[in-house]
């Protein structure tokens, strides 16, 4: 893992980011960059480091003072002493949010996000959601979302739930890098709903031919019964304390999104836990 983008709006969370962001890049000798992304009533996007400006915004003073006050916290962060073992850098740009942190991650070839998210829910999230979600659903590299203070020596059992029957090429790797980061424990699990129910036999043998092609250590194989897959993960992950939840997504867009909505997506809302999450249709 070479780069890890930890988008900051100085939030809590944001923070609870940049602290695990950091944890990961000293582990696995990355360079850390820092986004921090001035949203802007006309979502133009532009990189603005300090040097220059675009002539469109040069009598917008607000922005230049708020640029110029994000410049000088973001500075004071890079330079703190107690990121002085990483290589660690800073963005800062003007424009939408989603947008900036989709072009940052394409721009810096980034291998993975790491971000804070409070969710959100009821109508908020029925209509808009969050720019966590976003992230997660179109990022072209893994994403960790996380909620409070993680510590990376904390996270030993990592839960991956999945239905073992897609084409999981795409994402081995990646999987098999988050364990080896946090030296985990792999839960793999498959939620039985009405819906979609499946025999113990075969989901058991469908873990088992996963774990065996992949060539999985330190694994358990798990099946759980619940209404939904969602409250089926959840409930799993409490009961079993699991320290984060790893889920992948297709990334729907439109009116798909809108009638099946997306598991990863809830479950970066709901859970308590960090949640690591990857676009298979990137």
């Amino acid at each position: 893992m070479d780069k890890i983008l930890v988008p900051i709006d100085f939030s809590e969370e944001s923070y609870h980011a940049l602290d695990l962001g950091y944890q990961m890049a000293r582990k696995s000798k990355a360079r850390l960059i820092l986004l921090n992304v001035i949203e802007h009533p006309t979502g133009q996007n532009f990189s603005a480091t300090g040097d220059s400006m675009p002539r469109d915004f040069e009598n917008n003073v607000y922005i230049l003072q708020l640029i110029k006050k994000v410049k000088s916290d973001l500075t004071n962060i890079v330079e703190d002493p107690q990121y002085s073992d990483i290589d660690i850098r800073f963005e800062i740009q003007v424009g939408n949010p989603y947008r900036s942190i989709a072009s940052t991650i394409a721009d810096h070839d980034v291998e993975l996000v790491v971000m804070g998210t409070k969710g959100s829910s009821g109508l908020d999230e029925l209509l808009i959601g969050s720019n966590a979600e976003k992230v997660v659903r179109y990022a072209k590299c893994p994403v960790i979302t996380v909620k409070s203070k993680v510590n990376i020596t904390d996270i030993t059992n990592i839960l991956f739930a999945s239905s073992f029957t897609e084409n999981n090429d795409k994402i081995i790797d990646h999987l098999k890098k988050l364990q080896k980061v946090f030296v985990g424990k792999l839960h793999l699990l498959k939620v039985n709903t009405p819906n979609n129910f499946e025999r113990d036999k075969l989901s058991n043998n469908l873990m088992q031919k996963f774990a065996n092609d992949y060539q999985l250590e330190d694994y358990t194989l798990n099946i759980y019964n619940e209404l939904s897959e969602e409250d089926g993960i959840l409930q799993f992950a409490s009961e079993k304390d699991v320290d984060m939840i790893a889920l992948t997504t297709h990334g729907r867009t439109g009116l798909m999104h809108l009638l099946s909505g997306s598991i990863a997506e809830d479950i970066v809302n709901h859970a308590k836990r960090p949640v690591w999450t990857l676009n298979i249709n990137r």
